[in-house]
């Protein structure tokens, strides 16, 4: 098990088609208060954090550390990309693996960018670090969650409640440079 502090970070941006995944910068604080402060984002997250709070809390270049990705449209950031090594915290299945967390803002809802992007980041995972397993947690509840882990190739393996709702571990086989 590699951890993600010992991959050279950051990379280059990563270009899709339509996106670029990319470190964080200054000029992407409104946009993470914004995605940390939506309702609409933080339904199946346990609820939004008050934008006051945040404003006092967000550093002044948000996100900094390995594994986290803005997702960059036309020069403006619509979401964030996350892969963290899952810790005790986390279900027991899940423990030592790598988590793929996204969030993106509203207005980026339905076009495909998540799928997009998870997919680019979970290429660059497979580059860097081959054969490592990775998790994805989301609520049942989350149709949109739940088709986007099953687009990007994960597999149920486990069904909890937890937060006072029921939620769904899935699992990411490892791919290997033979694949």
């Amino acid at each position: 098990m590699t951890d993600l502090g010992a991959v050279a970070w950051p990379p280059a941006p990563i270009r899709t088609e339509r996106l670029v995944l990319r470190e964080p910068e200054a000029r992407d604080r409104a946009a993470f208060i914004e995605l940390l402060a939506s309702p609409e984002v933080h339904t199946y997250l346990g609820g939004p954090r008050p934008r006051d709070e945040l404003e006092r809390e967000v550093p002044e270049v948000p996100g900094q550390r390995p594994g986290c990705f803005v997702v960059d449209l036309d020069g403006a950031m619509i979401g964030e990309i996350l892969l963290s090594r899952a810790t005790e915290h986390h279900r027991p299945a899940a423990v030592g693996k790598v988590d793929l967390g996204y969030l993106f803002l509203p207005r980026a809802w339905g076009f495909g960018y998540a799928a997009e992007a998870c997919a680019a980041a979970l290429d660059w995972f497979d580059a860097v670090l081959p054969g490592e397993p990775v998790v994805l947690a989301t609520q049942t509840a989350n149709a949109g969650s739940m088709r986007l882990a099953e687009k990007l190739g994960f597999t149920g393996i486990e069904v909890f409640h937890a937060w006072d709702a029921e939620q769904w571990l899935g699992l990411r086989s490892p791919v290997t440079p033979s694949d």
